[in-house]
């Protein structure tokens, strides 16, 4: 029977990994990008939020981002970001 591995373990696996994918965002929208597809926990659409950050105004992406933060018990904060931000860019027009 092998041992489990220790968390310090996997928490060091990961931020290296972190790490790698870090160096090949080279602007400004692709970090914030990455960072709200891992604060919603979203990551397989990780594209979907950089195109977001470039071509979406940052005050409405923040909005929308933190009427997120401050649900709670959410199952999908991906949907609820997205509804918001489609609420909030039709009110703008």
């Amino acid at each position: 029977m092998s041992k489990p591995t220790p968390l310090s373990e996997t928490l060091e696996n990961y931020k290296k990994t972190l790490a790698k994918r870090t160096k090949y965002v080279k602007n400004d929208y692709q970090a914030y990008g990455l960072q709200l597809a891992s604060e919603l926990d979203d990551w397989k659409n990780k594209s979907l939020y950089i195109k977001l950050a470039k071509t979406v105004d940052r005050k409405i992406l923040d909005q929308a981002f933190y009427f997120v933060k401050d649900q709670t018990n959410i199952k999908t904060p991906g949907k609820l970001f997205m509804w918001k931000l489609k609420e909030l860019r039709n009110k703008v027009k």
